[in-house]
């Protein structure tokens, strides 16, 4: 293909993501018709405590691994240093969760504490070959696994719950997946068990220090919210909170995918020295990003309310208010994910954990303030508010590393189609009747035509990127385009 690497990768990992995501909205549609908000609930706490559990059993041990591994200089080694340490700390992790069992209340009246043991320590296998893939390099590779690994979860889980195993289907699905994506990735790495020496533990120890309490921080991001909603609410609502958190995952696609490609590419760049390459291919990250964020968010404030109750039922309406305010984290944490990814592909992994650390306890405590007060919304607003000082913060730092620049014509264009596309959905929302998902359905698809249609029109290098990039894999471009 005609194409480069960063782009080629791109698209398989875009392509991938968006996959994926389908995938991902139809079980749960499925799960919520047929099992409701409490099971979910319960599920998704046992990937928060997973999350949690894991990050002991990883230690930043594996974003370190990446980073030296990405840089060339003995892989092999640092590959194997990496698996023994991984195994060290699994013992630490199931440790830590044999010892906290009695004070988790939740997931034992889930009857999900098990399903997490066993997750833990299939998760060594897992991560070990998907860290040695990803650091060699290989991110098309590494997210074809992760596909697979996505992809048979879901198939596990939807036939485990049709047959009827409720929560536990749903657990060891995961477990299943997690299995699928360690062999995919084994099959395609190269690298070797070798001897090692002290100072490659050392080299990955300076590292993995600030990597892990940076990833410490964005779990909280990622869980806090749902562990004090399960503290101060019920199962039920955790369902409904994380559902509604799934639906904006549409903004994600193209933030995932240049954070996955463009990781290992910083790196490399960053330790020859290449910034113009680093500045410019953050610039457009920026872009392609909010090209998907920012019209997810005006599409789902208009039409939220009616895709959660066609798609997910009636129960789930009510985190509508919560999706408001998720739809525009989702806007942030552009900003957040990839500024807090670059600074730890330039080595600067500190700096990353001091504007998380500040983000992360300034989100524990409105979450422990507004949870109470406001429910799910709470939630969603403190983590709003949260990320927001987080992707300030990285920005901040960041800019004394490089130049940060925004694209401001192409973003301004972006708003601009924005603005168009809600304009049609406004007329639709109140002047059309959407009583069934399919006239839900062809609004959305509608409106994102007319958005396309608009981008396209007003920004000429983004129409000839796509284009061109489409013509090089082969695709046709339609005329009217």
């Amino acid at each position: 293909m005609k194409i480069s690497s960063i782009q080629r990768q791109s698209v398989i990992t875009l392509f991938s993501t968006i996959a994926l995501t389908g995938i991902g909205f139809l079980s749960t549609i499925y799960f919520a018709h047929v099992l409701g908000p409490e099971p979910l609930g319960a599920y998704f706490l046992l990937l928060a405590y997973y999350g949690i559990f894991n990050l002991i059993g990883d230690g930043g041990f594996g974003g370190a691994a990446v980073k030296r591994i990405s840089e060339g200089e003995e892989p092999n080694e640092y590959f194997s240093a990496f698996v023994f340490i991984r195994i060290v700390l699994l013992a630490v992790s199931v440790t830590t969760l044999l010892f906290a069992e009695p004070y988790l209340k939740d997931i034992n009246s889930s009857g999900i504490f098990f399903w997490i043991l066993i997750a833990l320590i299939v998760s060594v296998f897992a991560s070990s070959t998907g860290t040695g893939v990803y650091g060699a390099g290989k991110v098309g590779i590494f997210q074809i696994s992760n596909f697979v690994e996505v992809l048979l979860r879901f198939i596990f889980q939807i036939s485990a719950v049709f047959i009827g195993f409720g929560v536990a289907g749903l657990a060891g699905g995961f477990i299943g997946g997690l299995i699928a994506g360690g062999i995919a990735n084994f099959h395609y790495l190269e690298l070797k068990l070798v001897r090692f020496r002290t100072s490659h533990l050392k080299n990955l120890s300076g590292f993995s220090f600030w990597i892990f309490l940076t990833a410490s921080g964005s779990l909280i991001f990622s869980y806090a919210d749902t562990l004090l909603i399960g503290f101060f609410m019920s199962n039920a609502d955790v369902g409904i909170y994380r559902t509604a958190f799934q639906l904006t995952s549409v903004a994600t696609f193209t933030t995932l995918a240049l954070h996955s490609v463009l990781y290992p590419k910083i790196s490399n760049w960053g330790a020859h020295g290449q910034v113009t390459e680093i500045k410019n291919s953050l610039a457009r990250a920026f872009t392609y990003s909010l090209l998907l964020a920012i019209p997810t968010c005006v599409g789902g404030w208009i039409l939220g309310e009616r895709l959660l109750y066609y798609l997910y039922g009636a129960s789930f309406v009510e985190g509508n208010s919560a999706l408001f305010f998720l739809l525009l984290v989702q806007i942030v944490n552009v900003f957040m994910y990839l500024g807090t990814m670059t600074l730890a592909a330039l080595n600067r992994p500190k700096d990353a954990f001091w504007i998380t650390v500040i983000a992360s306890i300034a989100n524990i405590l409105l979450n422990l303030v507004l949870i109470p007060i406001m429910g799910i919304t709470g939630a969603a607003i403190a983590t709003l508010i949260a990320m927001t000082l987080n992707a300030l913060g990285a920005l901040i730092l960041l800019s004394r590393v490089i130049p940060v620049r925004i694209e401001y014509d192409p973003v301004k264009n972006i708003l601009c189609a924005t603005g168009l596309m809600g304009v049609f959905l406004l007329f639709i929302h109140f002047f059309l009747p959407l009583t069934h998902v399919v006239a839900v359905l062809a609004a959305v698809i509608v409106g994102a035509v007319i958005y396309i249609f608009a981008l396209f029109r007003l920004d000429q290098k983004i129409h000839d990127d796509i284009k061109d990039l489409s013509i090089n894999l082969g695709v046709p471009w339609p005329r009217w385009l």
